[in-house]
């Protein structure tokens, strides 16, 4: 495990360290992200597509390609952030989406959260920095996937300052819906691996 420098998005943090998780973050890491997915989401643990936040380890720490980041303050997690080389694929992705990264060589990034008492501290963009750099240490990966729900305040704008639109399921899809259920709300990006 190894502290970061703390990137220029979290000046004024200085009283937080962010690093690459171990097995003595996990249980904390976990009340982040289920917190999140209960309190911010509304709909709860789904184990279709949360069942990482169960199994930290096996999902983040076991694989070698793979790493989970932990904002801390005062010894709790109050922020995460996690890599895992898995390309999209549709379903359940837009063809779209699954067309534009290469199998077995995109990293993608999951629980991008942070505790709401401590955002709007730079601590997000820090923890993403840090996935970031950990991709582009690995040979592996070519490309940066993730998605996000765009009802989450400033999400779509955050991950717009560092990649590119893909595909925007706000209007692509649901302009093409029959059905009355709830609109799709999610946005799907590429993001810019530093080198």
């Amino acid at each position: 495990m190894s502290s970061l420098v703390m990137s220029s998005e979290t000046k004024g943090a200085s009283d937080y360290a962010l690093r690459q998780a171990g097995p003595e973050d996990l249980a904390q890491a976990r009340s982040v992200m289920l917190d999140t997915v209960y309190r911010d989401f509304g709909h709860g643990y789904l184990p279709r597509w949360h069942s990482d936040i169960i199994d930290l380890e096996s999902f983040y720490l076991a694989p070698e390609d793979n790493a989970l980041f932990v904002a801390v303050r005062d010894g709790r997690v109050v922020g995460t952030a996690g890599v895992r080389g898995q390309t999209p694929f549709s379903p359940p992705h837009p063809l779209e989406v699954a067309r534009g990264f290469e199998e077995g060589r995109t990293a993608s990034l999951y629980r991008v959260y942070v505790r709401p008492e401590h955002r709007r501290r730079g601590l997000a963009g820090g923890l993403v920095d840090a996935c970031l750099g950990f991709i582009a240490s690995r040979e592996r990966y070519t490309g940066v996937y993730l998605h996000t729900d765009a009802r989450t305040p400033g999400a779509v704008e955050f991950w717009s300052r560092r990649g590119e639109v893909l595909f925007d399921e706000r209007t692509a899809v649901n302009d093409l819906r029959e059905d009355a259920g709830e609109p799709f709300e999610t946005v799907h990006f590429r993001l810019r691996i530093p080198r």
